[in-house]
């Protein structure tokens, strides 16, 4: 083994675990030069075939068990059901965090899109509501995410962290038009606007409480606009 490879394995075991999906890193300025260049020499190889086939194997076993365990699902489990080991599980997810950003990653992705579209093609209040609906449905998708979203958001060292403020980002945005065009009540911001999709997501993940969830964000909606009158409220 490499001098190069030796100093690289030993400052990854003093440090611990320090890829996550898609060979992202983060390397300490503190650690020394020739280990940041080791690091980023291994960063900068091409995930082998068999790799990129595990990663996209571990990735479907992990959607279908959290979407029926929820986010807290046994990760090794995961490995298991996957027929892999649980350090091949590490290698591409070395935490729980880290796995479920890159379930949610695409997802997130998209409901950043959405608000692009919506802000060009859908009047402020429809934009806003719209997409609001959607991202509430979004928090819906895997039991348990509404916690790791309310930690990430407030934890920049956290995988997740990117993620949700693009995602509070574009909300704010939508919020911002619709305030204003004057269709959006003004004593909110995206920070709220995040905070309320959370709580309503979690209203869903509660049995007793879910049946009444599409009624809770229409109240929720019609509280963030001005006006309840027309089609931004409530979808028939």
């Amino acid at each position: 083994m490499s001098t190069d490879r030796r100093d690289l394995l030993y400052f990854i075991m003093l440090a611990g675990p320090l890829c996550i999906p898609h060979r992202q890193c983060v390397i300490s300025s503190g650690a020394p030069l020739h280990i940041r260049g080791a690091l980023i020499r291994l960063l900068k190889e091409p995930m082998r075939a068999d790799a990129r086939k595990n990663y996209s194997h571990l990735l479907a076993v992990a959607r279908d068990v959290i979407t029926e365990h929820g986010a807290d699902a046994s990760l090794r489990d995961i490995a298991r059901k996957a027929d892999v080991g649980l350090g091949t599980l590490y290698r591409h997810f070395p935490t729980r965090e880290a796995l479920l950003e890159a379930l949610l990653r695409a997802s997130l992705d998209e409901l950043t899109q959405k608000a692009g579209e919506l802000e060009t093609s859908s009047s402020p209040d429809e934009a806003l509501v719209s997409w609001f609906r959607e991202a509430v449905a979004f928090t819906h998708s895997y039991r348990g995410i509404v916690d790791l979203m309310a930690a990430a958001i407030a934890d920049p060292d956290s995988a997740l962290h990117a993620s949700c403020t693009t995602v509070r980002s574009a909300g704010a945005r939508l919020l911002l038009r619709a305030q204003a065009e004057g269709v959006a009540r003004a004593d909110i911001d995206g920070t709220d606007l995040f905070a309320l999709i959370g709580a309503l997501g979690w209203v869903g993940d509660q049995p007793s409480f879910a049946p009444r969830a599409d009624h809770l964000v229409d109240i929720i909606a019609g509280a963030i606009l001005t006006s309840r009158s027309g089609s931004a409220v409530r979808e028939e």
